[in-house]
């Protein structure tokens, strides 16, 4: 009933707070999945239903207040260290283990593990299959032809709604008629009495309150703050990337720290009334897009339908097949594992690839705490790489321009004799790349150097540093560039400046830098850089 009680409250809280026009609450795959395999670790649902109940509310509750925190103290920069590959991947992971777990359903298996990673669920189906179509065991595949029956029709009128846009509506209808289908199926055949496990009893009428079920002092509240931690990132990261989508379709902007805010309450208004976690789901804010919706209030309208539901239906919800429940989820699946976003992710960027296989593996053979950091380590270990060893680039003038570009990317630029442009592409020059930059350009003089030697040209005479793209320097950068300088003088060489930001100008200034360099060889653009040196060079002629 949790489940159903999520598409009441917090939608309702949303619609007053949130900045999505077009985003649906309530419960996804991915989250669901999240505490269906991190709960049970700390709770068994089956021996002691009534405390995993409470710990999940008090999942939900700390995952509230992580996400209003994030709002609060505007810390959204953190959902970003979770990339869109990743996600890709956890997501691909999340569906296939999803995927198998429903296979107790639609299988009617009566025994079943509580662990996520694919080797023990695909173990715990073998065995368990094995042991009820043993002889003498009552195993009937009436479930299993129910569930793929209906798998099927709902999988058919998927393919009509996107062959035919005039049947939009039909894929979002098609999980409720069979529903409506299968329970009419089995309570006028009495399938119930011939094997077909049915949901049976379904507590009914408005969500009841929680806050005393609340584990906010129990020995368990560690664990259920790290585990709504974990769901208070995906939740966010995926609605926020939903929201975003469809924001920028229909040409406005949405403000992210107010989406964490709006969704951290409704989250702790959801862990108060029999809730668990909430965000914005894709596949329901893709049918409310196609509908036509155009404000929040089409969440209020969907509160308002659940809880109608509640009130008048859920007594002919008894004999709806489980099988059918393990359908619907099924069919849902496929839109997670997304293929062609993993083979453009391995075309652009083979690092990404790597967070995304990463996180992928992680999820379906270890745990999802272990695919999640997988992802993480991979993701920083990227960013580190990227400024470890930043792009350092020789330019040249293109003919007849004023314009200076990366001479590998454009052949036809034309470098000056004796005169070397090195364009910094970081937008840090700190301690993790500041010898590399150093030792590179020092490369770079004494190959040039040796050209010049070869073809009786002279000797380098000045090295013009682009700072154009350097945004910071730290101590250990000023150290280096100072390092720089000393020894390009005492080859004869002079090291000039071009466009400096502000604040790097500022720190080379209260470094003195400029000042052992000459103001005279900070300039604005990298043409006025190399005419002075060219100046230069035939004085010193």
């Amino acid at each position: 009933m949790a489940c159903v009680n999520t598409s009441v409250v917090p939608p309702l809280i949303y619609a007053m707070m949130g900045s999505s026009r077009e985003i649906a609450i309530g419960p996804v795959a991915v989250v669901s999945m999240l505490l269906a395999s991190l709960v049970p670790k700390v709770e068994d649902p089956v021996t002691n239903p009534n405390a995993y109940r409470n710990l999940v509310f008090t999942v939900t509750f700390f995952t509230g207040i992580f996400q209003t925190a994030f709002g609060v103290f505007r810390l959204g920069f953190l959902v970003d260290f979770l990339s869109h590959a990743a996600l890709v991947g956890f997501m691909a992971g999340a569906a296939i283990i999803i995927g198998l777990q429903q296979l107790k359903g639609l299988l009617g298996l009566s025994h079943f593990t509580s662990k996520t990673d694919v080797v023990s669920v695909l173990a715990s189906v073998y065995k368990s299959l094995h042991n009820q179509i043993a002889p003498g065991q009552k195993w009937n595949p009436l479930n299993f032809v129910l569930g793929c029956s209906f798998l099927i029709f709902i999988l058919i009128t998927r393919f009509i709604g996107r062959r035919n846009r005039k049947l939009f509506w039909l894929p979002a209808i098609s999980p409720l008629l069979s529903v409506i289908l299968s329970t009419l199926i089995v309570y006028l055949s009495r399938a119930d009495k011939h094997g077909v496990n049915i949901i049976k009893h379904v507590k009914g009428g408005l969500n009841p309150s929680s806050l005393h079920q609340l584990q906010l002092h129990g020995p368990h509240v560690g664990q259920a703050a790290k585990i709504g931690l974990i769901c208070s990132v995906i939740a966010l990261t995926e609605a926020i990337a939903v929201g975003r989508s469809f924001a920028s379709i229909k040409g406005y902007h949405l403000d992210g720290n107010k989406e964490m805010l709006s969704m951290g309450i409704m989250n702790i208004a959801g862990s108060l009334t029999s809730c668990y976690v909430a965000t914005g789901s894709f596949s329901r804010t893709a049918v409310n897009f196609s509908a036509g919706c155009q404000t929040a209030v089409s969440n209020i309208v969907m509160a308002v339908t659940v809880f109608l539901s509640l009130e008048l239906f859920t007594r002919l919800l008894y004999y709806t097949p489980v099988a059918i429940l393990a359908s619907i989820v099924l069919s849902a699946l496929p839109g997670l594992i997304d293929l062609s976003e993993a083979c453009y992710i391995w075309k652009v960027d083979k690092l990404d690839f790597l967070a995304c296989i990463g996180a992928f593996l992680g999820v379906l053979f270890a745990t999802v705490e272990i695919g999640l950091l997988v992802a993480v380590i991979i993701s920083f270990a990227k960013i580190l790489i990227q400024s470890i060893r930043p792009g350092i680039e020789v330019l040249g003038r293109v003919p007849r321009t004023e314009a200076f570009c990366d001479v590998t990317q454009y052949p036809m630029a034309i470098s000056t004799p004796g005169i070397i442009v090195i364009r910094i592409s970081s937008g840090s020059l700190c301690f993790a790349n500041a010898n590399f930059v150093r030792e590179r350009i020092l490369k770079w003089v004494s190959q040039d150097e040796d050209d010049l030697k070869e073809t009786t040209k002279g000797r380098v005479q000045a090295v013009i540093l682009d700072m154009t793209n350097l945004m910071n320097v730290d101590t250990s950068g000023i150290l280096a560039l100072e390092e720089l300088h000393k020894r390009l003088l005492s080859r004869g060489v002079e090291l000039a400046m071009v466009n400096p930001r502000w604040l790097v100008i500022h720190k080379l200034k209260l470094a003195h830098f400029v000042d052992k360099i000459g103001k005279e060889w900070v300039f604005l653009t990298v043409g006025e850089a190399v005419d002075a040196c060219l100046a230069t060079k035939i004085a010193r002629a």
